[in-house]
This record gives C-alpha cells, structure tokens and sequence, in this order.
C-alpha cells in the first residue's frame, strides 16, 4: 500500500527540524519529511514563509483518498505560526496540526504512515503520545489481577499463536529493528505483542530495551495469529546484521 501521509516539522531550531526529520526517516524510509525550522536568515524562531512552503511541499508529495500532511512543532509559538498558516492553506481538511511530543510524535506516527494509514489515523497516533496530567496518576492505580474484568486471562480470540525469538540484531530491538518489526506485524491481521508490549507501537519495543541475544515472547491474536508469529520470528533471528551505530543511546 503506498504512502499517504507526510509530515512537516516546525521547530525554532533549523537543526532540531532536521534533525527530527532524519531520525524518523530512519524508521520510515518512503515517508516524505519537510523541515522548517528557524527564521529565513538563520536565526532561532519561525517564519510564515518557511511553513507555507514546507507544508505546500508536504502536501504535494501525496495524493489519494485521506491522503493529507501531519504538522508538528515544538514551542508555543511554532504552534501560532502552523495555525496562521493552515488557516490559509487552499486545502485545510487536507491538513492535521497535532499538539504532541515532537520526536516520539514523529518517529511512532510516521511508522504507521508507512504502514499506508490514512491522515485520521496518523494523525491519532502522533495525539496518543501527548502528555496527560492523568498519565502519573494511571502509573499509580494498581493493576487489575488475572481474572477480573480488564485483567489478564484468555486470549480474547480463538485464533492465537505464541513463540520465543532470539534477537540476532547487533543493535537488539531498538531504533530500525523495532520499526522494521512494526512494518512487519501491520501486514498480518492480527494484535502482536513482544513480552507484553504492543508490537505496533515503535516507541514500547523500544522501551523494553532488548539487546542482541535476548529472548523475547511474541504473541499474536486474530485471524492471521500463526503465521504473523512465524514470519516475526524468522525476522527478529535471521535478520541481516547492522553496524552499530556509534554511541547509540536509543
């Protein structure tokens, strides 16, 4: 499925735009990234002009039915200009200004963008990693035991598969892995989990922190559980080996 969905990166900073954009141009390498960052003359801020631009350009690298381009930015003011910006744009519904955490914003939404998802439904995921004042207060709450409504037990479908991987990857599940692992899991009609973590979302499998070596637990649910099991875990113990990147903290 092609690409319908690309991104337009507004920060004060000319580097921190570019920057976002090439980290996330790691994990989705069809998605089409624009950088607007910093004023004209190369000062730190935001300008109308660089904006208009970007998203024009954004706009025209995609086309198709909820096809459509997710603006992110990183400061208050960033936010007035896209606003500014949008409100003139001769294609708004085309358009989706998402209040979020910019990098993990960009590098979780623009996955599922390569996925092929329309506008809505990136433009949810970028709005799914928002901070919320309820988050620290969800972290507390305990969770609900094995057996009571909400908690663990059965699987919830009758189709479902389980297997153990050993992750051959030098770099482990982090970064291009676990991107290429969320590519991999959209193409099977099934829910992927990776020792518990939602095997959609880049930004968990990232969190578990698995190294090369490691053995992790995948399950799958729905109806192509088995063979989605099958195909991630050929792909996490025969995956070509990369060079490390140097001082990779992700």
């Amino acid at each position: 499925m092609s690409v319908r969905v690309s991104f337009v990166i507004v920060s004060h900073s000319a580097s921190l735009a570019a920057g976002v954009c090439e980290l996330a141009a790691q994990m989705s390498p069809d998605v089409h990234f624009e950088a607007a960052g910093g004023t004209e003359d190369g000062r730190i801020g935001t300008s109308y002009d660089l904006v208009e631009s970007a998203l024009e350009a954004a706009l025209a690298a995609v086309d198709g039915d909820g096809s459509g381009v997710i603006v992110l930015t990183d400061l208050g003011s960033a936010t007035m200009t896209v606003e500014s910006v949008i409100d003139m744009s001769d294609e708004p519904e085309r358009v989706r200004f998402v209040d979020t955490c910019l990098v993990e914003g960009a590098v979780a939404s623009s996955v599922r963008a390569q996925l092929g998802e329309d506008l809505d439904q990136v433009a949810d995921v970028a709005a799914s990693l928002a901070p919320r004042l309820d988050d620290a207060l969800a972290q507390e709450a305990p969770s609900p035991a094995a057996g009571e409504p909400g908690g663990g037990g059965a699987p919830a479908s009758s189709t479902w598969a389980q297997g153990d991987a050993v992750v051959a990857d030098p770099v482990g599940l982090h970064a291009r892995p676990a991107a290429a692992f969320v590519r991999l899991a959209g193409t099977f009609d099934a829910e992927v989990t990776v020792n518990g973590a939602d095997g959609g979302s880049v930004l968990e499998l990232m969190a578990l922190g698995i190294t090369q070596g490691q053995s992790v637990h995948i399950e799958a649910n729905g109806a192509d559980a088995t063979a989605a099991v099958a195909a991630l875990t050929d792909m996490l113990e025969s995956a070509t080996p990369q060079q490390p990147e140097s001082k990779e903290t992700m």
